[in-house]
């Protein structure tokens, strides 16, 4: 009997040289280092980047992931390493899909999340098609994430260094895409190993600094983002106390944001106060004590489930959940309302939970990620 191919290190049983994967290279190191890496195991790599929106604003600015230099040094490091590279113009897609939804949000009072959005809707939508119809095997990104074979096919599972993990920004990648993507950099156990093998290739990324910013937000300035985007949107109204006393004016509500204690403007007075409502309506900020920040149930929709059963098959789920990015997981229970809905009860109560945030479901106890949804409204 003819012995069997072993599976390469992207899982297919051929060499890597028959093997294409096309890599999501954002200029930055880390999709750098993916590249580079897979290059020298041989495989039949083909760069892409995208250009999301227009970058002749941004071409000096340190930090946002999509501007022009960023395009720049991902093609250096192709030409460095040998592989073909293209640059797509996303723009229209990412106006439509990301950039825009943003701006209503955060007009809506919700404290969105695009990069979410970015990778649901252009990286591993339309991007992963692209990658389809180069007759890639795979596609690999950068991203801290790692991806498993469990009894019922791939897992997504949070990466081995928790300072790097980038689970919370992925729950939206569904099955299917799951199984055509790679996260060659999620079994690392720091960004400092990762920086150590972008030197060892020899790329000259390898000590350009992390991106911090949404990348279409320079400086992390909301506002004066939403305000070109949605003239008339930073209109004055009023500072209101829950107990309805109006306590002062405020120069628009998209200047505010849910938990905000500092930069009221509103001192001399007994307690300190914290956003609770931003009401888009009557333009009002409304304020309140602390303890009214506190969350117990929290409405969560557009659910994409990652188990091995239907979010349906039980009544409920115990399992921890993420509301913000930068907090850990938290015990909660899962309350299925439909395939795509739920109410999730936090077994102990969180502050500043936000419409427009995401709320990310992981295995209690484990690094598996169940899934995640979008909180859609106050309490």
């Amino acid at each position: 009997m003819p012995l069997e191919t072993p599976l390469n290190s992207l899982g297919f049983a051929k060499p890597p040289a028959d093997t294409r994967v096309v890599v999501a290279m954002s200029g930055g190191v880390d999709s750098s280092v993916v590249a580079a890496q897979l290059a020298e195991e041989g495989y039949d790599v083909v760069g892409v980047t995208l250009q999301l929106y227009d970058h002749g604003a941004a071409l000096a600015k340190k930090g946002a992931c999509c501007a022009g230099i960023d395009i720049h040094d991902a093609r250096r490091v192709a030409e460095d390493m040998g592989f073909p590279h293209y640059v797509l113009d996303y723009e229209n897609i990412f106006r439509d899909a990301v950039i825009d939804e943003f701006a209503d949000s955060y007009l809506g009072g919700a404290t969105p999340v695009p990069c979410i959005r970015c990778n649901e809707r252009v990286k591993f939508k339309d991007l992963l098609e692209t990658a389809k119809d180069l007759d890639a095997d795979c596609m690999a990104t950068g991203h801290y994430i790692q991806r498993k074979m469990g009894a019922h096919g791939p897992e997504l599972h949070s990466a081995a260094d928790a300072n790097r993990d980038q689970s919370y920004f992925l729950f939206s990648t569904t099955p299917e895409q799951l199984d055509y993507l790679r996260f060659p950099l999620g079994h690392l156990p720091s960004k400092d190993a990762t920086r150590t093998l972008a030197a060892r290739y020899g790329l000259q990324v390898a000590d350009k600094p992390d991106s911090q910013d949404i990348c279409f937000v320079p400086d992390g300035n909301y506002a004066s983002v939403i305000e070109k985007l949605r003239p008339g949107a930073a209109e004055p109204g009023e500072i209101v106390h829950a107990d309805g006393r109006v306590l002062g004016t405020h120069e628009g509500v998209i200047h505010y944001t849910i938990g905000q204690r500092r930069g009221l403007g509103i001192g001399g007075l007994s307690e300190p106060l914290y956003v609770v409502k931003l009401d888009v309506d009557s333009k009002q900020v409304v304020v309140g004590p602390k303890d009214m920040l506190a969350t117990r149930i929290v409405p969560v929709r557009e659910i994409n489930w990652l188990g091995d059963v239907p979010l349906t098959s039980r009544p409920e789920w115990h399992v921890s959940v993420k509301v913000r990015s930068t907090r850990p997981p938290r015990e909660a229970i899962i309350r299925p309302l439909s395939d795509t809905e739920a109410n999730v009860e936090l077994l102990t109560a969180e502050e500043g939970v936000s419409p427009g945030q995401a709320c990310v479901f992981y295995e209690t106890g484990g690094s598996r990620i169940l899934g995640g949804g979008w909180i859609w409204r106050g309490h």
